[in-house]
Order: C-alpha cells, then sequence, then structure tokens
C-alpha cells in the first residue's frame, strides 16, 4: 500500500530526475498515420470526434480562418490524449498539475490580453461595464470585471486539474480497499471501477472541450472585428 496517496501524481522518478514529463507525448503513437486506409474503425472515430471539435471552435471564433482554428483543435486533442493515456496503469497523469494546465491558459489568457489592449483599447474599457449598468454602480462593476477577468487563467486551470485529479483519487482509493475484501466483494469492486473507469473517459473528454471552447470564448471577447 502507498504511504502518500497523492504520489501517483510526483513527476520525480528513481533517478531524481522528472521523467516522468516525457509521458505527455506517449499520445502521438495513437495518433493515426495518414498511411492508414480510411474505413478502419479507428480513423472513422478519430474523424468524428476531430469535425466534431472542429464544428464547435468555429461557433465562437470571430476570426475562422485555419490558424485560429488549429491552434485550439490541437489543443483540445493535445489535452484528450493526455487525459487518456493517463487512466492506463503506471502512467503518469500530467494534465492533474497545474504546471500542465496553467501552461495553456496562462500563454493563452496574456495573449489575449495583449492583443486586445494594443488593438481594441476603447472597446476593453467598454466591456469592463456590461450594457444597461447604473452610474452609482459603474466602478463597482469595473472592479468585479476586472477581477473575473484576472482569474480566468486560474480557474480554467484548476477545473482541469481538480476534475482529473479526483476521478484519480477515487479509483486508487477503490483499489486500496481490495486487500481487505473476500471473492464477492472484490468481484463487485471491479464491476464498480469499471464504471467509473467508463465515466472517467468521458470526463477526459469533457475537460479537454470545456477547455477548449472557454479558450475560443476568451478569445472572441478581446477581438471587435465586424463579422
Amino acid at each position: 500500500m502507498m504511504n502518500n496517496l497523492f504520489s501517483i501524481f510526483d513527476p520525480i522518478t528513481s533517478s531524481f530526475l522528472s521523467l516522468n514529463w516525457m509521458s505527455s507525448f506517449i499520445f502521438l503513437m495513437f495518433i493515426p498515420q495518414i498511411f492508414w486506409l480510411s474505413p478502419y474503425k479507428y480513423i472513422q472515430i478519430w474523424k468524428l470526434i476531430n469535425n466534431f471539435i472542429l464544428n464547435e471552435i468555429k461557433i465562437p471564433l470571430i476570426f475562422k480562418n485555419s490558424t485560429n482554428i488549429m491552434i485550439f483543435n490541437s489543443m483540445f486533442i493535445f489535452i484528450m490524449l493526455n487525459n487518456f493515456i493517463s487512466l492506463f496503469p503506471y502512467i503518469f497523469n500530467s494534465s492533474s498539475h497545474l504546471s500542465f494546465s496553467l501552461s495553456f491558459s496562462l500563454t493563452l489568457w496574456v495573449s489575449f490580453m495583449l492583443f486586445g489592449w494594443m488593438n481594441y483599447s476603447l472597446h476593453m474599457f467598454i466591456h469592463l461595464t456590461p450594457q444597461g449598468t447604473p452610474y452609482i454602480l459603474m466602478p463597482f462593476m469595473v472592479l468585479i470585471e476586472s477581477i473575473s477577468n484576472f482569474i480566468r487563467p486560474l480557474t480554467l486551470a484548476i477545473r482541469l486539474s481538480a476534475n482529473i485529479i479526483a476521478g484519480h483519487l477515487l479509483i486508487t482509493l477503490m483499489s486500496q480497499t481490495a486487500n481487505s475484501l473476500n471473492m464477492l466483494f472484490i468481484i463487485i469492486l471491479i464491476m464498480l471501477q469499471a464504471i467509473l473507469l467508463t465515466l472517467e473517459l468521458a470526463v477526459s473528454f469533457i475537460q479537454a472541450y470545456v477547455f477548449s471552447i472557454l479558450s475560443t470564448l476568451y478569445s472572441s471577447e478581446t477581438n471587435y472585428e465586424i463579422k
């Protein structure tokens, strides 16, 4: 039994190096190669997911060029596959670390803010006071909107990491109890773990989807070009 339940999230290996971060690129072997046949079922599933997220990303984006779409699509695929791969035994879960999720959310947020304030400063100031706000409440609304804007990258990162951590801890806790159970309860426990693992697969997809869609929404708020 593990002395520390959170040791499953430790990136340090036995050589005292953070080599576990290399697992973030294991997903590359799961990406279909171009020489595979299109009717193959794995390719069909991949295309279905890819087309779905592409259509969803295009909706909030103002500039629907290939560069903008591919940035968010690639980020979704990277996060989703890292979430999926981490469900396998003995594979380090990189997406549960804030250093992983913040590297995406903070970089995107800073980029959006710089772009918005440098190109649309007046609109960015107007955005701090929602339409219809009474004059007496405007100073408070500016403060509230500023705080909510500044905490966006943190909430985006914490949402992803917290949901992934919670699922992995539940699976680990259920595995720890198997040593003290008889055969009947072990069978029931395995069935419950299978159900929980299925739910975690859904959570892995949903969290990557939410992260990408919210990022596109934040980008659209800093771009005021007329469609």
